[in-house]
């Protein structure tokens, strides 16, 4: 077992100086799920004012964790060996673990964590995702265990708070959206919760869907990149795929509905003259443990199966460097390297934005 806390640590920081000075880069993303009888998949968009530097890591079993809350801090030794998608190989952005849970953050404006009580074991947001991978093999499972046992997930804040809300499915097709709002954890858990975006809050984005055609209403599908938008069509478009004929297919046909909601370059506005746009889409296919990896730079589809990766106990860290290899394209299992690279947040030389 090796501990992993000091890597973070530092990371980190390096996704929070980002976040300093580029407020409004993580402001857009999307999920859809879909269950079929070939395999549960599901696709996201990755939605960010410029390049994230985005690389693929591999966690094996057994290594020992702490939750980076500065008082009364989580502490486990993960379960399960995962997969992640980072940010500046900063922080895992979307991941899923070798029973096919998966895990995502996406920002959410409403978030709020609450005060700090250290009478509570504490969680930094930059573990949420990965405790959840480490620990659980379905999401009943996790959403048993968060309610049974309460922890209270720690903000970071260096100019700009981290407000995201975590994404949850499984290969049953199971499905939860956790929110903080006011200090309180509220968490959205059904099958049917197949669409998640950004703002409003879930509840709220449930009763928005109600007012469009197939859904109870009389709306038309709306057009703009706008958050609720997004969520109608994201649902309206995963609930009308064709079946599949294969797995690989479900894949197909699921990240078509990730490009219908993706978010093109430019259309920059008064308000946002930094727009998000969609930098890279995932698409996993829970049941068999394959996640794939679609760089819009690139549109290189590249992926990796997690059953054929050696992820026991004292198994390196691995890490595939697409940052520096815009030509990996296809099975990219064996392409992985083992070794970790930590970033000093004092190196960082932020790039001027244009």
């Amino acid at each position: 077992m090796r501990k992993f806390v000091y890597f973070l640590k530092s990371v980190g920081l390096t996704f929070l100086l980002l976040q300093l000075f580029y407020p409004q880069m993580a402001s857009a993303c999307s999920r859809a799920l879909w269950k079929t009888d070939q395999a549960t998949v599901l696709s996201r968009t990755m939605d960010w004012s410029g390049d994230i530097k985005s690389n693929i890591w591999i966690y094996p079993r057994d290594m020992e964790q702490d939750g980076l809350a500065d008082g009364n801090s989580m502490k486990w030794v993960s379960k399960y060996g995962s997969v992640v998608t980072t940010a500046f190989d900063a922080i895992a952005t979307d991941g899923m673990n070798e029973k096919g849970l998966a895990a995502h953050i996406f920002w959410l404006v409403e978030t709020d964590f609450g005060a700090r009580n250290e009478s509570v074991p504490g969680l930094s947001v930059l573990m949420w995702l990965q405790y959840y991978l480490d620990n659980f093999a379905s999401v009943d499972e996790a959403i048993r265990a968060t309610q049974a046992s309460p922890f209270q997930v720690e903000s970071f804040e260096i100019g700009q708070s981290m407000t995201v809300h975590l994404i949850l499915e499984d290969a049953y097709g199971d499905s939860a959206i956790l929110e903080y709002v006011d200090g309180k954890l509220n968490i959205y858990h059904d099958t049917s919760y197949t669409v998640a975006t950004n703002s409003p809050t879930f509840d709220k984005q449930l009763e928005n869907l109600k007012q469009y055609k197939t859904f109870g209403g009389d709306k038309p599908l709306p057009g703009s990149t706008e958050s609720t938008h997004r969520f109608v069509r994201a649902a309206y478009y995963a609930s009308n795929l064709p079946a599949p004929t294969s797995a690989y297919d479900a894949i197909v046909k699921i990240l078509s509905v990730s490009h219908n909601v993706a978010m093109p370059y430019g259309a920059s506005t008064e308000d946002r003259p930094e727009p998000s746009e969609t930098v890279w889409h995932t698409a996993l296919d829970l049941t068999h443990h394959i996640y794939y990896f679609l760089p819009t730079a690139t549109q290189h589809l590249m992926w990796v199966n997690l059953d054929k990766v050696n992820l026991s106990s004292g198994a390196p860290i691995l890490k595939l460097d697409v940052v520096h290899h815009p030509e990996f394209v296809g099975d990219v299992t064996t392409k992985f390297q083992s070794g970790m690279m930590m970033r000093n947040p004092k190196t960082i030389r932020l790039p001027k934005q244009s």
